[in-house]
């Protein structure tokens, strides 16, 4: 019976998978539970077939697993598969609603990332984490010195001084308060330490892959953006435009209309978080050099002009987004078209591929 599947619906877990098989016309053959020991064996035994997944932990895992065994693997997004649970909430509900949720013709996938993809967006995450605990650490430092009325400016350069004022000053502290503070300034300059060396070895991937260079053409997107993305979109091919990218990282307005009626919103901030956060701090970086030069970008000191500073961040971080879709897509990389006066410029001007 096991050789007429040709849909297979798997709910991942630790330890309990659940299987959901069906035949051509839609019968049931195969709803069971497996031990972790025993995924592998139980698929090497299937005929080639349909497998859908949720994408969430260990997912990309067993992708590649079940792709080595010639089976055709299909992620989805947890809130795509939802719907198609009937009633309750089982983990054999759930592997009915993934089998019936993969065979849909309109249903969004969700690339199976290779070991490196995986790896390189583990350097970010890890960096991303460092960078909060710095964060958090430096706000500490800012609130315990000015307890005894030692302040300084804002930024990298208030931290440095900041660093400086407390070892000139440290005779005047209290001997636990000196000894609180030196272990918050040696845990910064471990965290500033580690932070370097993993930015080290994201630019050096982002040196030796072609999407990543490309990406880093853009204006308001460097090595570490440029590397998130082309590790994160293995394939652009699975977004029918940049719009449709622009959205899945929630840079699109969430739209709430009916009876013929269109309200949009503000963003959805759906999607990838962290490469929206990227983008938007990109935009922030070239909308400050847009107010000194209007010249060297045209379109955006327009945008400018018509709208707040913060909602023309946002706007330029969603181009920036549909550009690099374009970049990744066709495989181009991007070059500004020759500068013009902002006047003789339309809405969406200033922009091309080579």
């Amino acid at each position: 019976m096991q050789q007429d599947v040709v849909t297979v619906g798997v709910d991942l877990a630790k330890n309990v998978f659940q299987v959901h098989a069906v035949g051509a016309d839609g019968k049931v053959l195969v709803r069971r539970q497996l031990r972790r020991g025993e995924v592998l064996k139980f698929f090497s035994s299937l005929p080639p077939c349909l497998v859908g997944m949720e994408a969430c932990a260990s997912a990309h895992h067993w992708g590649r697993e079940l792709l080595a065994l010639g089976h055709d693997v299909r992620l989805m997004p947890p809130a795509y598969v939802k719907p198609y649970v009937k009633r309750g909430k089982t983990d054999a509900a759930d592997a009915e609603a993934i089998c019936e949720a993969v065979t849909r013709p309109t249903m969004r996938f969700v690339a199976v990332k290779s070991v490196d993809q995986q790896a390189v967006l583990m350097l970010h995450k890890t960096r991303d984490l460092l960078v909060r605990q710095r964060t958090a650490l430096i706000n500490a430092l800012r609130a315990h010195l000015s307890e005894y009325g030692i302040v300084s400016s804002k930024g990298p350069g208030g931290v440095t001084a900041l660093m400086k004022l407390l070892h000139e000053g440290q005779e005047n502290l209290p001997t636990h308060a000196r000894s609180a503070l030196h272990t918050i300034g040696a845990q910064l300059r471990s965290l500033a330490s580690e932070i370097d060396r993993l930015e080290t070895q994201i630019l050096a991937w982002h040196r030796a892959d072609d999407t990543s260079r490309r990406l880093a053409t853009i204006p308001g997107i460097g090595p570490i953006t440029a590397s998130a993305i082309a590790a994160a979109v293995p394939d652009a091919s699975l977004f029918r435009s940049g719009r449709q990218f622009a959205a899945w990282l929630g840079l699109t307005p969430r739209a709430h209309s009916s009876g013929g009626k269109e309200r949009l919103g503000g963003i959805s901030k759906q999607g990838d978080g962290y490469l929206r956060k990227l983008l938007v701090v990109g935009a922030t970086a070239v909308m400050r050099m847009a107010r000194k030069d209007a010249a060297r970008q045209p379109w955006v000191a327009q945008l400018i002009e018509r709208k707040p500073v913060k909602i023309a961040t946002v706007g330029l971080a969603n181009k920036t987004a549909r550009i690099a879709w374009a970049v990744m897509a066709r495989k181009e990389v991007y070059a500004a078209a020759a500068a013009r006066p902002p006047s003789s410029l339309p809405a969406e001007a200033g922009d091309r591929m080579v």
